[in-house]
């Protein structure tokens, strides 16, 4: 199976009646919680903002606290002006959204950490009876890569943070730490869940490009503006065939080699 005609079957298992169930359950609940967290800080923002605006244009005095970045009297200057402020307010509201969408990316992949076992299961059911599941690790295992992950991306973060300053290499730069921390979650979800240890070793030694590319392409997918809200089902079920058949080689690959030996006995 080549990779267009993975992806169809994947998409064509994702619109089955079980797995938009899956599907929906983390829609509302991080549809929710952003909602709660965007307005809620975009308001306060705006509300204070809005004061400043109001004083600044009316002329009154506008009195720095001791801490406030040096900057601070350049921006009092601009919002006297209705454009500049429309445009500040604007901004707030834009990279308000961006980092919303970052949170949306890791509230739905914890989600659907819990959804998993269940998702594949029934890709199981539905095309790899053949194959038998034997996921590893312990219920320790997760937290451990949780806190691996977060400490990695952290490091990635402060690393970088000189390229953040060349314009383009910044918008690199910013996304790689996201997208280890994607990587590392995703692919444990669905490889502890379907794969034992040894047939993991085996997989990932001679695969693990393959499935770097398959996870740098879902996380460029989600970043498009919600997608993810709905699409995290589609990354599990999509990286899960990737397993599965791998899986179905290696093992196709063993009974060959004992046919051989038994053949040569």
């Amino acid at each position: 199976m080549n990779e267009l005609d993975l992806v169809k079957v994947s998409i064509r298992d994702f619109f089955t009646k079980k797995m938009l169930k899956f599907a929906i359950l983390p829609l509302i609940f991080t549809l929710f919680i952003m909602y709660i967290l965007f307005f809620s800080a975009a308001g306060y923002g705006m509300d204070s903002l809005q004061i400043v605006i109001t004083q600044a244009q009316n002329g009154q005095e506008i009195t720095a606290p001791e801490n406030a970045p040096f900057y601070f009297d350049w921006a009092t200057f601009l919002l006297q002006y209705s454009v500049t402020a429309w445009i500040v307010a604007f901004l707030v509201y834009t990279i308000g959204i961006i980092f919303v969408m970052m949170f949306s990316v890791f509230l739905t992949l914890a989600i659907i950490g819990f959804l998993t076992p269940f998702i594949l299961k029934a890709l199981h059911k539905r095309h790899y009876s053949d194959l038998k599941m034997d996921g590893h690790g312990t219920m320790l295992t997760p937290l451990f890569v949780l806190a691996k992950s977060t400490f990695m991306m952290i490091f990635l973060f402060i690393l970088f943070i000189p390229l953040y300053f060349i314009p383009l290499v910044n918008v690199i730069a910013f996304n790689i730490p996201f997208y280890y921390f994607f990587h590392k979650l995703l692919n444990h979800d669905v490889a502890s869940t379907i794969l034992n240890d040894e047939d993991y070793f085996l997989i990932h030694k001679k695969e693990k490009n393959s499935f770097r590319i398959r996870t740098f392409l879902l996380y460029m997918l989600s970043m498009i503006p919600f997608i993810t809200l709905f699409s995290a089902v589609f990354f599990i079920i999509y990286l899960g065939h990737g397993y599965f058949i791998e899986l179905r080689k290696l093992k196709e690959g063993e009974a060959s080699a004992i046919d051989k030996f038994l053949e040569l006995k």
